[in-house]
């Protein structure tokens, strides 16, 4: 199986690209504090996403959890970028409910990988 075929980690991919089309309209002073923050952890969950799809079953559990994490983590940092008025309210809208639908499908994924 192609790793890059998988629906979560194609979804993340294009949050990612969205999210950093997203860069050029964030002033320079918040571009590297909470904007860089996010930018890593999105990083951070494509690259865990990555590493589970090439482990067996057994060993996909921890590291789908620490995923998890820091996308709650990252839901939170987007909605804080909103109030501080980093990113328009349809930026946001449009980032969370990718978010939202990556949280779905990894909710998903950790309810699969449980059931042995």
């Amino acid at each position: 199986m192609d790793e890059f075929d998988i629906p979560i980690f194609k979804k993340t991919y294009e949050l990612y690209k969205k999210f950093y089309g997203f860069r050029n309209t964030v002033s320079r002073q918040d571009r590297y504090t909470l904007w860089q923050r996010c930018e890593n952890m999105m990083l951070d969950v494509l690259e865990g996403i990555l590493s589970a799809s090439q482990l067996p079953k057994c060993e996909k559990l921890p590291i789908l959890e620490r995923v998890s994490l820091k996308l709650n983590f990252l839901r939170v940092f987007i909605r804080l970028m909103k109030e501080v008025k980093t990113l328009d309210n349809k930026k946001y809208v449009s980032l969370q409910e990718d978010v939202d639908e990556v949280g779905r499908m990894l909710g998903g994924w950790i309810k699969s990988t449980k059931e042995r």
